[in-house]
């Protein structure tokens, strides 16, 4: 049998493992073409917050090795999601550059994901939304200063 919820992390876990489950209950995305599996969308927005990125670049970003972010890259490549340019500051290796249809696609799930937020929340004070994305910054902060990976954000 379970262990009683009887400390505050225990519930932030009962509670984290429960968001997993719903996240396609809040962002059902039905119109306009398939959705973005999840890596794209996570290194589509990488990509559009910092500019492009080589393979070393994202791998340091995301810590995954080089194998796993070549095949989740060529995924996008070949949906047109993104372009190989060469370093526009003149380095060796070529980068990863959203394309116009890479930009489309993620702004129609983020606007997806945004609606179905939207939602969930629609009864809560716009004061407890704020302050509910304060504690989730918060916390998605100290996960990236305990992996060492700062994410950018805009």
């Amino acid at each position: 049998m379970d262990k009683p919820v009887d400390k505050p992390t225990h519930l932030v876990e009962f509670e984290t493992m429960l968001l997993s489950r719903h996240t396609h209950l809040y962002a059902p995305r039905s119109r306009g073409g398939a959705q973005l599996d999840r890596s794209a969308y996570v290194l589509l927005s990488r990509i559009r917050i910092h500019g492009p990125l080589s393979i070393g670049q994202l791998s340091e970003a995301f810590g995954l090795d080089a194998s796993t972010l070549n095949r989740q890259t060529a995924a996008m490549l070949r949906a047109g999601l993104v372009e190989r340019i060469p370093d526009p500051d003149g380095g060796i290796a070529r980068k990863f550059r959203i394309t116009e249809e890479g930009e489309r696609r993620l702004d129609a799930d983020r606007t997806s994901n945004i609606e179905g937020l939207e939602r969930v929340m629609e009864h809560w004070p716009s004061e407890d939304v704020a302050e509910f994305a304060a504690f989730l910054e918060r916390f998605n902060r100290d996960i990236e200063r305990l992996e060492g990976r700062p994410w950018p954000r805009p």
